[in-house]
């Protein structure tokens, strides 16, 4: 997409790794040096830096006086790696440092949006959101045109019915749809895709009863555990 988006605009693509800049002033010397008219893309933001604590951290350090030798130790191995602070990057979002150039685009990418900062990603600052979301009926069939040029096809209710099932992404999907040869027509990419549907749904099955198992081996030790403290206590 963020191809596409450069491909129309005619745009330049940066593509920032926050965790290789060592600090704020390394950032703003990226960021006036990138040109106008360009895409700057920070690639799962939530991996890159721990941005989302550092709020949280400050304030504990303030309330606690006492200084811990080990902590410090801890505080100062991480410092070995990038400092970029949160306050940077806002500033490199759209502070002052965002006014010695025109015509940009910062994209980021996340899996959990939910760890990110709010002052991140608040309306204003990240003006539009989209969810890459997993592959709907109507994405299919505009896949379907794309790579097979069919708009219409008997199995098609079999897949919909399918995807409302099973997550799969759209890039998974694109995948059972490209054709391998020559030889592979329409209908044997799509029922393919369904065996791919099969599969998946299986292994979604398969994951989640093992998941539940570990949580009620987790419980049942939890239980037999209390059971052993008011053993003890009697």
């Amino acid at each position: 997409m963020i191809a596409a988006m450069a491909n129309l605009l005619e745009y330049d693509i940066y593509d920032l790794e926050l965790a290789s800049v060592n600090d704020n002033t390394d950032l703003r010397k990226l960021l006036i040096e990138t040109s106008s008219k360009s895409i700057i893309v920070i690639e799962d933001i939530d991996c890159s830096l721990d941005l989302t604590g550092q709020r949280k951290e400050k304030q504990e350090d303030d309330k606690d006086n006492k200084k811990d030798p080990i902590k410090e130790m801890e505080k100062m191995t991480k410092k070995k790696g990038s400092e970029v602070t949160l306050s940077g990057l806002l500033n490199f979002i759209d502070g002052l440092w965002s006014a010695c150039g025109s015509e940009r685009l910062v994209v980021f990418t996340t899996n959990h949006i939910e760890k990110l900062d709010p002052a991140l990603i608040r309306r204003g600052r990240m003006d539009k959101h989209i969810e890459m979301s997993y592959c709907c009926f109507e994405t299919f069939k505009v896949l379907a045109k794309n790579y097979l040029d069919v708009e219409t096809h008997e199995l098609f209710a079999t897949i919909g019915r399918m995807l409302g099932e099973t997550d799969m992404t759209p890039a998974d999907v694109a995948e059972c749809l490209m054709p391998k040869s020559d030889e592979e027509d329409a209908e044997v990419c799509l029922k393919k895709l369904i065996r791919c549907l099969e599969d998946a749904k299986e292994a979604a099955r398969v994951k989640a009863q093992e998941e539940a198992r570990v949580k009620a081996e987790e419980g049942n030790k939890v239980g037999k555990d209390g059971e052993k403290e008011q053993a003890s206590d009697a």
